[in-house]
C-alpha cells in the first residue's frame, strides 16, 4: 500500500551505499575492523570515556547476553514492565529465569514505577531491567536505590533512547549493563543489530566472548595472524554482528544527534496542534518531559477515555493513507505468557487506548497537521 503518511520512514543516503560497497571491495563480511571501529564511536558518543561498547547481532541478543554475563539462571527472578517489547521477557526466559511484570507510574508517565518495583522484590529477585520507554529516562536514582538497598543488577534496554539523558548522563550507562537497538524502525538503524554497553571490563571482556561461541580468539584474528587456534572457555552463541551492517552504522552515528532534534521539534508541533484542538480529547503521555534532551523515539497517545474501538481507528486511518501502530500491548496478555502472574491495573487501564502516530526525521509539518486532522475525523465517525 501507499501511504500518505507511513509510521516511519528510513533515513538512508549514498553514505550508507557507499560504506556497504567499502565492505564488499575490502572482501571481508564477518566480524572484523570495521566492528572495532563501530564499537570504538559507539562508546565514545555515549560514554565517559571509561565504557565498553559490544556490538551484536540485535537487542534481544544484547539483553540475553547481559542477563547472561550478570550470572541470572534458573531459578532467579528478574522484574521488568509489561507495556514493552516482548523481547525483554522472551531474554530473561532463554537464562531459564522468570519475568515479573511492575506496573507504570501513571497515565502521564508509562515508564516501571519503583514503588511497585520494590513491592514485587523476593529473595528470587536477582535483577531490574528497566525500559526508557519513547526514550524518556525512567526514575534511575530511585530504582537505582532500590537495587543498592536489595543488591540487585540493573539492564537498560535503551532500544528507544540513544543519546537520550538523565542529570547529563546518557541512558544506557546508568545501570550495569545498557543494551541498544538498531532495528529499521529505530532512531539509529543497520537493518538489524544491537549494541550492548557496559563501565566493567570484565563484563565486556565476557560478552565479546559469549558473542561468538565462546571462542578465545576470532575468525579475523587467525586471518590476520594473530591467532593459530582457539580454545572455548563458556557457553557462547552466534550473536555476532557483520562488518556491513557496522558500516551502516558508523554512517548513521554522525547523523544521529540532529535527526534526534528533528525529532524533538517534530513532537513539539505534534503536541502544539493536538492541544489547540480540544475536540480530539486525546492526551499525550510524558508531558513534563518535552524539551529535554531526549530520543523522541516514537509519539504515543492516549485515546479519550472509555474509546474501546482503537482497531477501527486504525482502519479509517490507514484508509485515508495514514499508517499507525500499537507500543505496545503488554506482555502479559499475550498467549505465551499466560501463565505469568501479572497485576499491573495501570498498564491494563491505559493498554486499549494506546495508539502511537508517525514519527521520522524526514516527516513534514503538513504532513503531521494531515495526521492530526484525519485523527480528527476518524474519532467522530
Amino acid at each position: 500500500m501507499k501511504w500518505q503518511v507511513p509510521f516511519f520512514e528510513l533515513v538512508l543516503d549514498q553514505k550508507e551505499k557507499h560504506a556497504v560497497l567499502s565492505v564488499l571491495d575490502s572482501n571481508w563480511l564477518t566480524t572484523g575492523p570495521k566492528i572495532n571501529e563501530f564499537e570504538t564511536l559507539f562508546a565514545e558518543m555515549i560514554g565517559d570515556g571509561k565504557i565498553h561498547a559490544v556490538a551484536v547481532a540485535n537487542c534481544t541478543a544484547a539483553l540475553h547476553l547481559a542477563l547472561a554475563s550478570l550470572g541470572i539462571k534458573a531459578g532467579d527472578e528478574v522484574i521488568c514492565p509489561s507495556l514493552t517489547f516482548v523481547a525483554c521477557a522472551n531474554a530473561i526466559l532463554y537464562c531459564n529465569a522468570t519475568p515479573v511484570f511492575v506496573d507504570i507510574v501513571s497515565a502521564d508517565e508509562w515508564n516501571m514505577d519503583p514503588e511497585d518495583i520494590e513491592n514485587k522484590i523476593t529473595e528470587k529477585t536477582k535483577a531490574i531491567m528497566v525500559v526508557h520507554y519513547a526514550g524518556y529516562p525512567c526514575r534511575m536514582n530511585q530504582i537505582l536505590n532500590i537495587a543498592d538497598k536489595y543488591n540487585l543488577k540493573i539492564v537498560e534496554d535503551t532500544s528507544h533512547g540513544p543519546l537520550s539523558e538523565l542529570e547529563g548522563k546518557t541512558l544506557g550507562t546508568i545501570g550495569d549493563v545498557g543494551c541498544f537497538s538498531f532495528f529499521s524502525n529505530k532512531n539509529i538503524t543497520t537493518g538489524e543489530g544491537g549494541m550492548i554497553v557496559t563501565h566493567s571490563h570484565k563484563i565486556a571482556e565476557n560478552i565479546k566472548t559469549m558473542r561468538s561461541h565462546g571462542m578465545t580468539h576470532t575468525t579475523y584474528d587467525r586471518f590476520k595472524g594473530h591467532a593459530f587456534g582457539y580454545d572455548v572457555t563458556m557457553l557462547g552463541y552466534n550473536y555476532r554482528m557483520d562488518e556491513i551492517r557496522a558500516s551502516i552504522g558508523i554512517e548513521q552515528l554522525k547523523k544521529l544527534a540532529e535527526n534526534n532534534m528533528k525529532r524533538k521539534r517534530l513532537v513539539e508541533y505534534y503536541r502544539t496542534i493536538i492541544i489547540r484542538d480540544h475536540k480530539l480529547g486525546v492526551t499525550i503521555p510524558f508531558e513534563s518531559w518535552i524539551g529535554g534532551r531526549y530520543s523522541y523515539h516514537i509519539f504515543p497517545i492516549l485515546l479519550p477515555e472509555g474509546y474501546t474501538d482503537r482497531n477501527s481507528i486504525m482502519t479509517l486511518m490507514g484508509e485515508r493513507g495514514i499508517q499507525t501502530s500499537i507500543h505496545y500491548r503488554p506482555i502479559h496478555t499475550f498467549t505465551a505468557y499466560h501463565d505469568v502472574f501479572a497485576i499491573v491495573p495501570m498498564t491494563d487501564a491505559i493498554s486499549q487506548r494506546i495508539l502511537s502516530l508517525p514519527l521520522y526525521p524526514s516527516l513534514t509539518m503538513e504532513q503531521i497537521e494531515l495526521v492530526v486532522e484525519s485523527l480528527k475525523v476518524c474519532l467522530q465517525s
